[in-house]
């Protein structure tokens, strides 16, 4: 059976997350601040009687950047029993991926070699299949 993918957009990219990292996509409508928290955290925000810690992507890859404010679009995910909301620009389809996972490329950077666990081909494109881990660690914290 093939491997399904999501195919989001972070920082002006498409790439890919294991579907089956994948509990559902919602829209965020309000965010509570939480003081304190990690850069790459937004907040929590309420859905359906759950409370989510919600991750801004493009933080977690770029500590100097933010997706703007109104970001609604997210990814939730189930990390080790506890429920995040991923905020994407933008979340295309899901589709079948083309081939198999292979290394990604050395000439990654930064935020991108952190959370890039494999290149994969899907519908013609090469894309990044990134860790969902990973985006919710956020950057590493620089040593005090």
């Amino acid at each position: 059976m093939a491997e399904l993918l999501l195919i989001v957009r972070i920082a002006g990219e498409r790439i890919a997350l294991p579907a089956a990292d994948v509990e559902s996509v919602v829209e965020i409508e309000s965010l509570t601040p939480v003081p304190g928290a990690a850069g790459h955290v937004a907040g929590l925000a309420a859905l359906r009687s759950r409370v989510l810690t919600v991750i801004d992507c493009l933080a977690s890859l770029d500590p100097s950047r933010r997706l703007p404010a109104d970001a609604a679009e997210a990814v939730m995910a189930v990390v080790d029993g506890h429920p995040y909301a991923l905020l994407v620009e933008a979340v295309e389809d899901v589709i079948e991926a083309g081939g198999e996972r292979q290394h990604p490329a050395a000439s990654l950077a930064g935020g991108w070699r952190r959370i890039g666990r494999a290149t994969i081909e899907a519908e013609g494109d090469l894309l990044l299949l990134a860790d969902v881990e990973a985006l919710i660690a956020g950057p590493a914290r620089e040593a005090a």
